[in-house]
């Protein structure tokens, strides 16, 4: 067995097996609100990978979220469907304070040559399988790990900041103003990090929703600071779809590229 392939034994089970999701459409979860203030409320979300966003048009959200409640313990979606465009879900506010609601993938891209032939990982490879997937006395391996991580919060009562603490895992919001405190008319300062160290020069995307009805998409750029933070300015109330890549070399696989990938989606009210 090559020195590679005897990494790739060694790394392979300490990654996901979740295929990385579809990258020609972008992936979203909404809350029917982000902020209740009741003793006994319940939030549904719709989830879908879309053409336009919050429209579903193409495929449904298929992974059911992992909850993080207030006290940090998990919690569970209730009533999970999936249908032919969007998926649905509730998730009953037992605890006051804000949830997190989680959708982590990972997977492997990449190609090697066998006798001179260029071939391609197959589509949904995981790193569990790279042992097996990329034959023995295989040349020229270029692979990418990919990390992609959808959250989404929501709050009863007072907003609390338990589930705000980062993994430490590959790309990762840190918020400054609290997700679930957003207003048009104030910027939100939030905080990127990769593998928790700060993401400095990263590209944040931010695109209002209703894109189906506006003669342009909308979309808004921003850039983080030396220390990965960023201050978004808000156009309007509205719900908004925030989303970072990010690139760094792979400690998990030899010689490989690590992309990182995270999105959330927030509710910005008037004042």
């Amino acid at each position: 067995m090559t020195a590679f392939r005897m990494k790739l034994l060694a790394t392979a089970l300490g990654l996901s097996a979740i295929a990385a999701p579809l990258q020609a459409h972008r992936l979203w979860i909404t809350p029917s609100t982000t902020t209740v203030s009741g003793d006994d409320d319940w939030v549904t979300f719709d989830g879908a990978v879309s053409n336009d966003l919050f429209y579903a048009d193409h495929q449904p959200l298929r992974a059911e979220p992992v909850v993080v409640q207030p006290d940090g313990t998990p919690g569970k979606v209730e009533n999970f469907s999936i249908g032919k465009y969007r998926a649905t879900f509730d998730l009953h506010l037992i605890q006051k304070g804000t949830y997190k609601l989680v959708v982590q993938s990972g997977g492997v891209m990449g190609n090697y040559k066998v006798d001179g032939v260029e071939k391609r990982l197959p589509r949904g490879t995981t790193a569990a399988q790279l042992v097996t997937a990329v034959p023995a006395g295989a040349t020229d391996v270029k692979l990418s790990e990919m990390v992609n991580r959808l959250e989404v919060f929501v709050t009863s009562g007072k907003p609390t900041d338990t589930v705000l603490k980062p993994t430490g895992q590959g790309l990762e919001l840190v918020p400054v103003t609290h997700p679930d405190d957003l207003v048009s008319s104030e910027p939100a300062t939030f905080k990127f990090i990769a593998d928790g160290k700060p993401a400095a020069g990263v590209t944040v995307t931010v695109i209002p929703g209703g894109a189906r009805y506006r003669a342009t998409v909308g979309e808004l750029t921003f850039k983080t600071d030396a220390t990965g933070l960023v201050a978004i300015k808000w156009p309007s109330a509205g719900l908004f779809w925030v989303n970072a890549t990010a690139t760094a070399p792979s400690t998990a696989i030899p010689n490989a590229e690590k992309r990182m990938g995270y999105t959330t989606v927030v509710e910005v009210l008037n004042p």
